[in-house]
């Protein structure tokens, strides 16, 4: 993290436990404050009692699936960044994430530092959000 940068806090959505711990510890290390969820009520739970500002939501899970969870955030914080990681090319599930605001699209297995960047480009913009509206109460 550098200089007057504000930290970011990432909530990760997968059920492949390794990869998401593998992933808050790397995100860690670069300054990120990472919190995971193997399952979509755990998310859904999670954002409802603490601020984001991104979250990176895998599209096939057990239980919720990205997209259901995605609905969901979109009622309770709807200026969330979201990245959907997908290892299945689904375009209606594209489509319907696109719908619904999806920053970004990236397919399994990810690069580490390709997804760091959108997690640090997209978490920019969610401050600046946050930045307009402490600016714009009166």
């Amino acid at each position: 993290m550098r200089d007057g940068e504000k930290q970011i806090r990432l909530l990760i959505v997968d059920d492949e436990a390794g990869f998401a711990e593998v992933l808050r510890k790397r995100m860690g290390r670069r300054g990120i404050h990472v919190d995971t969820a193997g399952r979509g009520e755990d998310a859904v739970r999670m954002l409802h009692e603490n601020s984001y500002d991104v979250a990176v939501l895998d599209l096939k899970l057990e239980g919720m699936d990205g997209i259901e969870i995605l609905k969901v955030f979109r009622m309770l914080d709807p200026d969330l960044p979201v990245l959907m990681l997908t290892g299945h090319g689904c375009e209606k599930a594209a489509a319907e994430g696109r719908r619904l605001g999806v920053a970004e699209y990236l397919s399994k297995p990810v690069e580490f530092n390709l997804l760091l960047e959108k997690v640090r480009q997209v978490g920019s913009r969610k401050e600046g959000v946050r930045g307009q509206d402490k600016g714009s109460s009166g």
